[in-house]
């Protein structure tokens, strides 16, 4: 299992540099310029976005994968506006969201009070709301169906997705109802969040919305009033242009 490496400077390469800003400025202080009109991105004149590269499954193992895959399949379905949410890299985005801060809360305050009214399940970790809810998931679609989540027709799988959704299906350990709500909201996440952060493959969502994306500077178009620009989506990865080659 590989793990996620950044791209573009280093943090000893950045307080280098921060301190080397900070001794020049004050010496040229006198010498500084206005730089108007548009200014041009060149490749490798600045530092682009950090771009974080991770291959094959981070948090959810191929089985779990699979069956989220599934569940993203059918939750957005493909038509004729966009690609469905396991073409989208769905699950790809929620593996990383798990193998990251947001799977352990590690970066918010998890001492309780609950309130079950409120917040169900909130005493859970997501990473334990997956685990336990594919779990349940999996051994309700066998007792149902003899069968995976994943080997249900269309059918069947809105007909399990509507009874976790309402409650109807009863699991352990886990309230269907917080499974689904969680796996639904993850999935709307990765279906319209930054490709940088594995969902939202080539941008489909943006695409089919006419969202133009991380675009650091509109003042090209500033004055073009009342017109379609039909601009390119530009993720924070940035363009090809950022990408070293060689």
């Amino acid at each position: 299992m590989s793990k996620e490496t950044p791209r573009g400077l280093s943090r000893r390469s950045l307080l280098k540099a921060s301190a080397s800003t900070v001794a020049a400025g004050v010496a040229a202080s006198a010498q500084a310029a206005t730089i108007s009109g548009v200014p041009q991105w060149l490749p490798f004149d600045h530092n682009g976005p950090l771009h974080y590269d991770a291959k094959g499954w981070q948090f959810l193992t191929a089985d779990e994968a699979r069956e989220i895959e599934a569940i993203a399949e059918q939750l957005i379905p493909a038509d004729e506006l966009s690609p469905s949410g396991k073409e989208a890299g769905c699950a790809v985005f929620i593996d990383r969201q798990l193998a990251g801060h947001y799977g352990t809360y590690e970066r918010l305050y998890q001492q309780g009070p609950f309130v079950p009214d409120i917040e169900p399940g909130s005493e859970q970790l997501p990473r334990e709301r997956y685990r336990l809810g594919l779990e349940q998931l999996g051994k309700h679609c066998q007792k149902t169906f003899g069968k995976r989540f994943s080997e249900l027709d269309g059918e069947q799988r809105d007909e399990v997705l509507k009874g976790l959704e309402s409650g109807a299906i009863a699991f352990e350990n886990i309230e269907s109802k917080v499974f689904f709500t969680q796996v639904l909201q993850n999935t709307m996440e990765g279906f319209f969040a930054d490709p940088i952060y594995g969902g939202n493959r080539e941008m489909v969502s943006w695409k089919m919305l006419g969202f133009p994306g991380a675009r650091y500077d509109y003042r090209p178009y500033i004055d073009r009033h009342n017109e379609k620009l039909d601009l390119i989506p530009l993720s924070i990865i940035g363009s090809s242009a950022w990408s070293r080659k060689g």
